[in-house]
This record gives C-alpha cells, structure tokens and sequence, in this order.
C-alpha cells in the first residue's frame, strides 16, 4: 500500500452529501456559473479545502471529496465559464453586511509561494520576505479588511516581474492578460486600494510593512488619494523638523535616539494570548524628506522595548493630523498582524499555497476560492459568537469590558467571541469550532 492512499484512508472522508453550512453560503453564488455543473464543482472544491488533507491540489482533493474527479475541479479553475471578479465582488459585498464595531484599516502585504522550475505563471527568482531571501517563487500583494476583532482578505493580484512582462510566448502560454503590464508591488497596491474604494469598503487608514512604507512614490500615492496610513518605516527613513530646505534632515532612529527616557510613554495596544501588549512609544511631528526634497508633514513615531523586555526599536510614519491621539495610532499600526495570520492560515489550513496549475486565470481562480471559504469561516464565526453572546450576555458591545475578546485564529480549533481587548478570550469546546463542525 502506498503512503499517499494509507493516508488517504486514514483522513476523514468529506460527506457526499453537501453541508448545510456550506450549501447555504454558497448559494448567493451560483449566480455566477451558467451551468449547473460549475455550482456542484464550486460546492465540492470548497469542501476539499475545508478538509483536513494536508495536500489540496486538485488530485489530492478528489481522493477524499465524494462526487467528483480531478479534471472536474481542474476545469473549475481553468476552462468553466465564471469570473472570478464579480464573485470576489459579491463576496465583499455579503462581508460588509455583517454588522460590526466598524473602525477599520486597509492592511497591505505582500506573500511569497516556493515554486519548482520557471514555467507557473510569476515565478522567478526573486527576493521574497516569507521566505527572507532570494528564491525560486511566486509573489502576491494582498488587501486585507482589520477591525479590531473581525477581519478579512479583500483582494490578491499576483506580482509578474519584468521578464515575464517582456516575454510574450511566455505570457501566452500561461494565459496572462494582454493589458496586464509590469507594475511594481507598491503600484499593484495602489490598484488594490483604488478596486477596495470602488467596492465601497470602509476605512479609516491604510496600513502597510516597511517595504511599503520606505517607499515615497507609494506614499505619495496615498496622500493624493486622500487616504490616512500608519505605515512601518525602516531606521535610515529620512526625516526633519522643520519645512524649509533649511532644516536638516535626519536619520529616524538618530533623532528618536537623542529624545530623553522621560519623553517616552508606555502603551497597551491589546490583549496578547500571555497579556497586554505593550511597549514604549514616543511621537513627534516632523516632516518626511522625498528624494527630490519635498517634505510631507506627519508623525514619527518610535517604539522600544518596555521595562523587562527585549527586542529592537521600531518607527512608523503618518499623516494623521497633529491632533490625533498617540495610542490611536499605536492601535492601527498594529493590526498588521492580521495580514500576516491570514497569509499563515490560508496556507497551513486552507491550501493557498498549493495550486499546481501554470496559469493566470488558474492562480487567480484558486486564490478566489481560498478567499471564498476563508470568508465561510468567519460568516461561521461571526454567527456563532453572537449567538454564543446573546444566549450568555445579551447584545454585543464592544465597549463592554466583560466581553470576552476574539482569539487569534479562525481556521483553527479555538473560537472566541468579540468585545473589549482587555478581557481574556473564550476557548469554546471543539466540536463548536467551525472548522470542526465542518469536516467532522
């Protein structure tokens, strides 16, 4: 017997059957798909991803999925007639129903995939920061929704270095769009905030990592788009403290550095698995200095390890107005953690990482669908915490204090219910947890 159907065995078997659960979220969708054969491929491929299998490709799926067969979920990803745009649409369009605390962030990051050889669509040998390296791989940009305890993935569009761009026979050959042109990662960011805008997604700011934030033209690009940002900015990002071409500019790290102790404040931004977290913080108005000498005016803000902890200092850049308070800030600069938990879960639990395929559409397809049925598990969630909340509690309140707060993961076995950052979250058993309930 071979290790792969040993495994197989040993896996649970999804039901032949549909859920419930899955049928009725998917059911606003089969709008998409003119043939009846698309709903029931779209049903069972999210299924096999919810499963537990560990590999989720196309053949690996149909081995425990009932009802279908590999060419079959190929199909769905390739050559069935849907658009992936409009269903990623409508998706977005069903998670801004959900009634929440409102108050989000548009989070942008960037994730890579280990690729074999140089034919999958994107792949090349490139710098990556999920790997910390140059490797062999594929890149996406991804906009990412943050409420301070709901969160989900907005778009994806993948990166196509300029040697793809500039090879038309390789283009072709993985079906990569005519009016698809090189664009650096900071530039398919902008896109993505310009397509989150026409969704009409809320936001308050956008939050991004130093790759993004380090980079004037990205910067600029917000600021004429009137957006507010809390952006990561290395040590060497160039600042000065007064407007005029005068004024000298400074390292961020050598100017924070001469700041007194006593000038530093200590913040709780929110509750960690072990406790507040918290640290020292130091803002200071000042104006960032662009290559060409034009100053922007904003905050710099610094971060350094609190009394007992250790790490190296951080910085961070925004436009927010001189009145805007410190842990505001603080807060939204924070939420970066959900990006990154989204790229670790839709990997570990959902199979992004996995698709086989070479093409454009294919990628694009898979990425959609990953969203689709990470966006089931917090519909799922969602629900389940505020009827866990109204049987226990009553109506939800983010300002109540003895509201539990929303643990970390979704895909995993813990689901915890929202409310104020400062109370401890709620393990729930786990046969409540969606994922469980799901693949049981």
């Amino acid at each position: 017997m071979s290790k792969q159907l040993h495994l197989n065995q040993r896996l649970p078997q999804a039901p032949r059957a549909p859920l419930p659960e899955i049928e009725d979220f998917l059911a606003p969708f089969h709008v998409q798909f003119r043939q009846r054969q698309g709903t029931e491929n779209l049903e069972r491929y999210v299924t096999g991803l919810l499963n537990e299998h560990p590999n989720k490709n196309c053949e690996t799926l149909a081995s425990v999925v009932p009802g279908t067969h590999p060419q079959r979920l190929h199909n769905l990803l390739t050559d069935l007639a849907w658009d992936e745009a409009n269903l990623n649409r409508q998706r977005v369009a069903r998670l801004l129903e959900l009634k929440t605390e409102g108050d989000a962030v548009l989070l942008f990051d960037d994730t890579g995939f280990g690729k074999k050889g140089r034919h999958s669509v994107g792949v090349a040998r490139q710098y990556s920061g999920t790997f910390g390296k140059v490797s062999n791989c594929q890149v996406t940009v991804n906009c990412y929704y943050a409420e301070p305890h709901l969160a989900w993935p907005v778009a994806t569009r993948l990166y196509l270095p300029r040697a793809w761009t500039e090879d038309p026979k390789r283009r072709q050959q993985a079906h990569a769009p005519q009016n698809i042109t090189f664009q650096t990662k900071a530039e398919i960011a902008l896109a993505l905030l310009d397509e989150a805008k026409t969704l009409g997604i809320p936001h308050r700011a956008v939050v991004t990592d130093a790759d993004y934030g380090d980079n004037p033209n990205f910067l600029n690009g917000l600021e004429s788009r009137d957006e507010r940002y809390v952006v990561a900015v290395r040590a060497d990002f160039t600042v000065a403290r007064g407007r005029t071409r005068g004024d000298p500019t400074r390292r961020v790290d050598a100017l924070l550095k001469s700041e007194p102790a006593r000038a530093w404040q200590t913040l709780h931004w929110r509750q960690g698995t072990e406790g507040p977290l918290r640290a020292k913080f130091i803002a200071r108005r000042c104006y960032r200095v662009d290559g060409d000498g034009t100053r922007h005016p904003g905050w710099l803000i610094g971060q350094r390890p609190a009394r007992g902890q250790s790490g190296s200092w951080k910085y961070f850049w925004s436009n927010f107005s001189a009145r805007t308070p410190l842990i505001r800030l603080v807060e939204y600069a924070h939420r970066r953690h959900w990006i990154e938990q989204y790229h670790e879960e839709a990997k570990t639990e959902l199979g992004w990482d996995q698709y086989q395929g070479r093409r454009w559409d294919g990628f694009h397809r898979h990425a959609v669908l990953v969203m689709l049925t990470f966006s089931l598990l917090v519909c799922l969630e969602w629900r389940q915490r505020r009827n866990h909340h109204s049987a226990a509690r009553g109506a939800f309140s983010p300002s109540n204090p003895h509201t539990p707060a929303r643990n970390s993961s979704v895909c995993g076995r813990v689901v915890a219910l929202p409310g104020d950052s400062r109370a401890d979250p709620v393990r729930l058993p786990r046969e409540l947890s969606p994922k469980a309930a799901l693949t049981k």
